[in-house]
Parts: C-alpha cells; sequence; structure tokens
C-alpha cells in the first residue's frame, strides 16, 4: 500500500505592498527627471495615490536641489554620449564648461587626452594626424608625468597607434584601437562625474537595480527560475560602469570597520578589495559608496520611463492614454511555484486568485446586460468629464536643456526642443479634445474612460463610502461580487464599523444580518474576520475604522479586481515591485540579518502597509483566513531555509558572534549565509572554520 505523501510546507503569505510609497517614489522619479508636464491649473486636489508622496519626495538638506541635479545628471547624459560616438573634445568642452574641477583629476584627464589622441589617429585625414602629434606634445605628454605611476608607460605604449592599423587585430595595441575603449572611458566619466557632482539618480532608479540585482542572485544560487526574468533581463544589464578610481593622496586611508566593508561588498556584489576601493572614494562614507556603485549598474532607461508611465496611468498619477505599451508584455506571467508573483498578504491574494477565471474569458462578452450597465456608465463618466479634476499630463524624457557651448546643438534638433518646452500647455490640450470631438472611434478615449470609473470607485473606496462603491458596482456589473465575495465582505465590513462609529447599532445590525452573516456562512474563512467585527459593538470608538481596516488595500484590491474585470492587466512594475519585495525578505532571511539599506531605499516603507492603523489584528485575520483555498504558493527559499540553518528559530539555538561571522566571511571571502552555517557546525568557533578549511 503507498504511504500518502507527506503534508506540503506551510506556505508564507508575503506582506502587501504599500502601493502609495510607490506611488510616491514613482512621483518622485517622474519630477526629477522632468517627465511630467507643469499644472495647467492651479492646485488641483491630488488624487490619492499621490497624497502621501510629500514627506516620500522630500530628501536631506545635504543632497542637491533637483534643478541642479536634473542638469548635471544631463550633463554626464551628454559627456557620455560625446565619448561613445567618439566625440572626446565635445566630452572635454563641456566639462570645461560646466565641471571644470573634474578635471583636475589627473588620472581622469590623462584617460581623456588618451582617447582623443586615438580618435585623432582613427580619422586618418593629414589634418587630424598633425591634431595628434600635436595632442601628444601639448596634452597627452604632459598629463602623463603626473597622472599616476605607470602613466607614462601607458603613454609610450599608445604611441604605437602611429604605425599599427586599426584593423590589426593581432597588433599590441589593437585593444586601444577597440571602440569598446569608447564606452569603458564613458563609463569611468559617468562614474567620477556622479560623485564629483553628487548627481545620483532618483531613489526608485536606485531601489529597482538593487531589488532586481538581490532577486537575481537568490534565483542563481537557489536554482529558481524567475516569473520576472523577462522584464528584468531587459531591464538591468550585467554590465556595470567602471569603477572611480581613489586618488593617491587617500590610498593612505585609515581601515574601515569591517562591518561597512562587508555590507558593501555583499549588497552590491564586490570583492573585498573592491568595496575597500569604493570606501576610499567615498571618503569612508558607507551610503555615498553605496549609492556610487549602485548608479554603476546599468538600466535601460527607456523601457523604465515605459513601466513608469505605464503605471502612473493605472494609479490615476497622470492622464491616461494607450494603457497597453508595446514591448512590455512578459511571456513569463504564469504562477511559478518558487514566488508569490500574483500573491499578496492582504485580501489581493484571494482577489487575484478570484479574477483568475474572468482572464480565461469567463466575464466574457455574452453577458450583453453587463456591457450595456458598463457602457452607460462609461457614457455618464464622459458627459461629466469637463468637471472632472485634471490629473498630471506625461511629458516623457526630453534632454531639454542645451550644454553645448563649443558644440552646440544641431539647429532643428534645437528647435523642436524650444518648441515642445514653450508650448502652452491648453495647446497641448486641444488635440485630445479635437479628436473626441470628430465623432471618429477613439479605443484610447475608451480605455481612458474606463479608467476614469476605476479610479472613481477607488478614490470612493479610501474615503470609506462603502456603500456607494457596492451600489455602483452592483448598478454597473450585477455579478462584480458574485465574483469577488471577499471584497464584497470587506466593504460591507467598512460599513457596518461606520454605522457602529457613529453609534447606530441597529442598522449596524441590519448590514451585518443581511450581508456578513450570510457571506461568512459560504465561505467559513470568514467566520473569524465576522466575529472580530462584531466584538466592536461592545467596545466601540470615534476611530474604530481606521484601526480596524486598512482602506487603502481595500481599495487598491477593488481597483486590480475592477481593471481585471475590464481587461486591464496591472502594470508591468507592479509584478516586479512585488516579487523582488519578496525575494528581498527571503533574502535576507538567509543572511540572518537586517538590511543595512533598506531604509535609504525607502524599502521598509514599500512594506509598510498603512502606518496609521493602530492595530493590524483585523486585516492580518483576514489576510490569514483569505489565504486558505486560494491559490497556494510555497516559496522555494522558505522551504529551503530551515535546511540550512538559518530559520530565526534555529538561530537562537546557536548563537553566532557577529565578529566571528565577518572574521569568517572576511578570511574565506564567503557570503554571510555560507560563513553562518558553517559556524553553526563548529559551534560558533570562527578559529575552528578557518583551520579546517586551511588544513
Amino acid at each position: 500500500m503507498d504511504t500518502p505523501p507527506p503534508p506540503p510546507p506551510p506556505t508564507q503569505s508575503p506582506p502587501p505592498v504599500n502601493w502609495d510609497a510607490l506611488d510616491a517614489l514613482v512621483l518622485d522619479f517622474a519630477r526629477s527627471d522632468r517627465l511630467l508636464l507643469p499644472p495647467a491649473s492651479p492646485s488641483p486636489p491630488s488624487s490619492p495615490s499621490s497624497s502621501s508622496t510629500t514627506t516620500a519626495t522630500s530628501s536631506s538638506s545635504s543632497t542637491p536641489s533637483p534643478s541642479s541635479s536634473y542638469r548635471s545628471r544631463l550633463l554626464i547624459r551628454h559627456a557620455r554620449t560625446a565619448l561613445e560616438e567618439g566625440d572626446v573634445d565635445a566630452a572635454l568642452a563641456l566639462l570645461r564648461a560646466h565641471a571644470p574641477a573634474a578635471l583636475l583629476d589627473h588620472r581622469l584627464l590623462f584617460h581623456l587626452h588618451k582617447q582623443r589622441f586615438v580618435e585623432l589617429v582613427r580619422r586618418g585625414t593629414e589634418a587630424d594626424r598633425e591634431a595628434a602629434l600635436d595632442c601628444l606634445r601639448t596634452a597627452l605628454a604632459p598629463c602623463a608625468l603626473d597622472a599616476y605611476p605607470e602613466a607614462y608607460e601607458e603613454f609610450k605604449h599608445i604611441l604605437l597607434v602611429l604605425i599599427y592599423d586599426k584593423d590589426d587585430q593581432s597588433s599590441p595595441v589593437a585593444n586601444e584601437w577597440s571602440i569598446k575603449k569608447r564606452f569603458e572611458l564613458a563609463g569611468l566619466l559617468s562614474s567620477i562625474l556622479r560623485a564629483h557632482l553628487q548627481a545620483y539618480d532618483p531613489i526608485l532608479s536606485m531601489t529597482l537595480r538593487y531589488l532586481i540585482s538581490i532577486h537575481k542572485l537568490l534565483c542563481s544560487r537557489q536554482g529558481i527560475s524567475s516569473p520576472i526574468s523577462d522584464l528584468t533581463e531587459r531591464l538591468l544589464f550585467d554590465d556595470r560602469d567602471p569603477p572611480a578610481v581613489p586618488q593617491e593622496c587617500s590610498l593612505e586611508a585609515p581601515p574601515f570597520d569591517e562591518v561597512d566593508v562587508q555590507a558593501l561588498a555583499h549588497a552590491v556584489e564586490l570583492t573585498r578589495q573592491g568595496a575597500v576601493d569604493s570606501l576610499k572614494f567615498a571618503k569612508g562614507d558607507l551610503f555615498q559608496a553605496f549609492k556610487n556603485e549602485l548608479c554603476r549598474m546599468k538600466l535601460d532607461l527607456p523601457l523604465l520611463d515605459k513601466l513608469i508611465h505605464e503605471y502612473c496611468i493605472y494609479r490615476g498619477i497622470v492622464e491616461g492614454g494607450s494603457h497597453v505599451l508595446s514591448g512590455l508584455e512578459s511571456n513569463n506571467q504564469s504562477n511559478d511555484v518558487n514566488f508569490v508573483d500574483k500573491q499578496e498578504g492582504s485580501t489581493e491574494t484571494r482577489i487575484d486568485f478570484e479574477m483568475t477565471n474572468n482572464q480565461n474569458g469567463n466575464c466574457s462578452t455574452s453577458d450583453t446586460s453587463h456591457h450595456d450597465s458598463w457602457s452607460r456608465r462609461l457614457r455618464r463618466v464622459r458627459s461629466s468629464a469637463s468637471g472632472q479634476r485634471r490629473r498630471k499630463r506625461w511629458r516623457g524624457r526630453v534632454d531639454d536643456l542645451d550644454y553645448g557651448c563649443e558644440t552646440p546643438l544641431d539647429a532643428n534638433k534645437h528647435a523642436i526642443l524650444c518648441s515642445a518646452l514653450d508650448m502652452d500647455e491648453d495647446d497641448m490640450i486641444v488635440k485630445p479634445d479635437l479628436m473626441a470631438d470628430t465623432g471618429l472611434p477613439d479605443s484610447r478615449s475608451n480605455q481612458d474612460q474606463k479608467y476614469e470609473v476605476i479610479l472613481e470607485m477607488r478614490d470612493l473606496t479610501r474615503k470609506g463610502m462603502a456603500s456607494k462603491v457596492v451600489e455602483e458596482i452592483n448598478n454597473m456589473d450585477p455579478d462584480f461580487f458574485l465574483k469577488n465575495p471577499i471584497l464584497l465582505f470587506q466593504l460591507k465590513q467598512v460599513e457596518f464599523l461606520k454605522l457602529v462609529a457613529s453609534g447606530d447599532h441597529g442598522a449596524a445590525l441590519k448590514v451585518a444580518s443581511t450581508h456578513l452573516g450570510p457571506l461568512a456562512a459560504s465561505n467559513q474563512a470568514l467566520l473569524k474576520p465576522l466575529k472580530e467585527t462584531l466584538v466592536t459593538l461592545i467596545q466601540p470608538c470615534e476611530d474604530v475604522l481606521t484601526k480596524s481596516v486598512s482602506l487603502p488595500i481595500l481599495a487598491s484590491s477593488l481597483q486590480i479586481a475592477m481593471s481585471r474585470r475590464l481587461g486591464i492587466e496591472e502594470p508591468q512594475l507592479m509584478k516586479i515591485i512585488r516579487t523582488t519585495l519578496h525575494t528581498h525578505s527571503e533574502w535576507f532571511k538567509l543572511q540572518m540579518c537586517k538590511d543595512r539599506f533598506e531604509h535609504f531605499l525607502k524599502i521598509d516603507s514599500l512594506k509598510e502597509v498603512d502606518p496609521s492603523l493602530g492595530s493590524h489584528n483585523m486585516s492580518k485575520v483576514l489576510t490569514d483566513e483569505c489565504a486558505n483555498g486560494s491559490s497556494q504558493i510555497t516559496t522555494c527559499s522558505s522551504g529551503k531555509v530551515p535546511d540550512e540553518g538559518s530559520s530565526p528559530q534555529e538561530s537562537s539555538e546557536v548563537t553566532c558572534d557577529e565578529n566571528a561571522i565577518l572574521k569568517v566571511m572576511e578570511f574565506l571571502a564567503l557570503p554571510r549565509a555560507d560563513a553562518i552555517q558553517l559556524l553553526m557546525q563548529y559551534g560558533g568557533n570562527a578559529e575552528a572554520v578557518i583551520q579546517q578549511i586551511f588544513s
């Protein structure tokens, strides 16, 4: 007789994502990179999704102003492009005009003159050869004398380009002739200028680099296939810009705290010596070094802009357009047993599961009354669109500052940029209005109206107007709550709590007996939340609603469910954030330590859902109960944690001294989790571990 299979390990509900915190980071990114048009009217009411941006976008007083940081990043991008195209003169002109102090770095200046010499010889004309020889005499040779110890030998070696052909792959200067040298120098210049000008990318850009790099590392080490690999591979490239080399005078820096060295090395995958050099360049400032290393990672900026735009439309941060952006569809959207890509530790968990059938066609067009009701609602929104509050308008990325000096922009390009910037926003509003007046079919306009309906329901939910939300949705789609009973329970729960808070216990009990009771009777998972809700009858208080229910979570859950009902997929950025936040948590469980950089990158804010709530008991109960019977997903890493001795429970049995962990990591060049595992095998004795390895 076959033995029954062992019971599956308990599922782990990952914490829900604070989408409001992500809204703040996205809005900060869009503002920092000038992706938004200025408002056409004074201070419209902010959307709920952007209501929390004030505190999140405020940066420390030591950082440069957004305007100067933007100009500096543009300068770096222009100089980088010039070098990649082989125009060293243009790059030098930009530096002399806007960052002359950077040229005091003789090492950088030597590299620039050396590349300029190669590019002049590459052109091949007699005039350019004369200019190359002049560059040797007046710039390269003098600079080689005091750049760095090996510079003069490199100077003599580069002279060989005068006699070896650029197409001769066997020549001793084939590497110097390589086009790859342009990109290496462009990357080095970017690293140096970024630190010199404090021109760091917006926090969201650095956070994505960090989360995706950890996600890739965990996938590689655990042998896990990533459900978002199609996106992450395109968004974050494997190669990095070269690191900035510390000046000779800083090479004798005092020894750094080993805790900082190891934290930096393992956060951005550096060797120990690489981390030490990075700290030297940053003069011992760990977070400065961390920013320098993160910004060396290369992102596909056009793709990131598309992801940001898609998210902004979905969340109501900017006015709509065509929501489905070409090239963003992921080929890995199916559930993966190793991740909780579509699962959240809130009611979104169950909602995603409930809406799966709708995506497969069960919200079909066969129900004509359903479509008629949606159409009537869309017409109502369209007829009242003129009274709707205006959201921000998307401009897109435009290099709108002329850093030309001796190398001005092409006249046509300059005219286009100026016309785009000088155009009054009212003029820009006319075009879509005219399109709407033509009477021609406009699928984009129809899509925008769908967003308006969804966002209106979301906003009403955030305000606690649950009864109105239920009424409106039932009028539009009577079957919606039949397919989403958890959502209906939560909305009626909100209605009940509001009545209790107002002292109308009779009406509250009527809501409970008419709606909450029958829903709980048909779903045993709702009985415990129902009991917890009824307890508020004997302990009423004015803020019972805010203490018991997270309206932002409920609003986001409703938005996701309604969007899928209308055939609107959630943004790819949401999938990336949800999955990488989960793997970030799993990674640091393996490391048995707290991430030193999560507060700086706002990762803790992304994981902190509705911090205003005094108690999460109700939400937690509903989350835990609703996870039963929904799509059960066991993460691979959570299953492996106990085996590797890295769970918090096991760590309490064998205590590993932090100094011992660092000692093993340093001497054996091991990741933290591997060092801990070895120490646990040898009773926490670092000397025994090292002796055993080298014996």
